[in-house]
């Protein structure tokens, strides 16, 4: 029957092996898992700890008493993230070729949520996950730094259209973003 055939090669089942997810493959498919990272090919569950190819930086978090539209008793955790400069790896489009770093900040209320968030997205930081090297959405330019699937609040005041607050369901959007990460 079906269940018998791996889901990559769809020939039936040679040395299986299975994940926590339950989902079973032959031994010799698990290439996808290096393509994929720790993830299973099937469902896209994170059984390992998924490292990006973020080049080197610096994440830093202050705290100012301005509230942020929507969380009017709290004051605003502002991140800075800061990639200088550099020269890209086997990991990234161009290696050899020089990329365009850049400085970004970020905000989140300074509540409860804010400061898991804020958490959670320092571990993101710290696995290579928050930036990668490609092309600018924006200007189109090549070899730029840019975001990585992992949204941001990158203005105070503009709503949801501009990336900004007030936006009721951006903190659980982001938790649902870095889940397909693997970091919850």
């Amino acid at each position: 029957h079906k269940e018998d055939n791996c889901p990559i090669c769809l020939d039936l089942l040679k040395d299986k092996m299975q994940l926590r997810c339950k989902h079973e493959f032959c031994r010799g498919c698990d290439r996808s898992v290096e393509a994929l990272g720790p993830c299973c090919p099937v469902c896209k569950h994170v059984f390992g700890t998924m490292v990006g190819n973020q080049p080197d930086g610096t994440m830093r978090a202050d705290i100012i008493p301005t509230p942020l539209p929507g969380f009017p008793n709290c004051g605003t955790i502002v991140i800075t993230y800061t990639v200088p400069d550099g020269i890209q790896t086997e990991k990234h489009p161009n290696p050899g070729m020089p990329f365009c770093g850049i400085q970004r900040k970020a905000y989140l209320p300074n509540n409860k949520e804010g400061k898991e968030v804020l958490q959670l997205l320092q571990r993101a930081f710290d696995q290579k996950l928050i930036f990668t090297v490609g092309q600018s959405r924006t200007t189109n330019a090549e070899n730029q730094v840019t975001w990585n699937d992992i949204h941001h609040k990158t203005a105070i005041r503009s709503g949801p259209t501009g990336f900004g607050y007030p936006d009721p369901d951006y903190l659980r959007r982001v938790r649902d973003e870095l889940k397909a990460k693997g970091i919850e």
